[in-house]
């Protein structure tokens, strides 16, 4: 039995287990404890019943500042982000991805957010398989977005940066079709 819960600061050190992934992201303590500072109620974990952590998401809500507005498209609105989603190997194709994701959407649904937004790897045909099956699509595809390579190759990755709507943007606003072949810069995204 896995329970869905909040994150603790006390979870922060028992984050490996999923961490161990080459697709996931890995930050500074530093930066977990900030997200969960400032977003308590968007980061979730997953934790077996012998109380690992084999599973989480971090997300928060954000809006770009006014000026930026004038830039057009470039502007994003109130909205919601998944910062980070993984579930340890051993604990996959359990619907744990999919229980936490919608722990966060209900979470930016109640700050009113306009959308959810994530990015990911081209090349993680998985991932984003799996996020076309819970309603995400491909907005844009960000050139070079990953300056590192977990291939070995030594060259950047481009990522799709997906979104879905959520209850707020009714007309399905600020989503694209054919977003694979809309392509940006990475300094093209505002990062407030």
């Amino acid at each position: 039995m896995t329970t869905i819960r909040s994150c603790s600061p006390a979870d922060i050190s028992k984050l490996n287990l999923c961490n161990l992934d080459p697709l996931t992201e890995n930050y500074a303590r530093k930066f977990y404890f900030d997200y969960l500072a400032k977003w308590p109620s968007m980061f979730i974990v997953a934790e077996n019943q012998k109380g690992q952590i084999v599973a989480y998401v971090m997300g928060k809500v954000e809006e770009d500042p006014d000026y930026i507005k004038i830039m057009g498209d470039k502007y994003l609105p109130w909205h919601g982000h998944v910062t980070a989603l993984t579930v340890a190997p051993q604990y996959r194709q359990m619907g744990l991805a999919k229980q936490l994701t919608a722990q966060l959407d209900g979470a930016c649904e109640q700050e009113n957010a306009w959308f959810m937004d994530l990015f990911v790897r081209v090349s993680n045909k998985t991932a984003i398989s799996m996020y076309k099956r819970m309603g995400y699509s491909v907005f844009r595809r960000v050139v070079g977005y990953y300056s590192d390579d977990p291939t070995g190759k030594g060259t950047s990755e481009d990522a799709f940066d997906m979104r879905k709507s959520l209850s707020r943007d009714k007309k399905k606003t600020y989503i694209r079709e054919n977003g694979e072949s809309y392509r940006i810069n990475p300094e093209d995204i505002y990062h407030g």
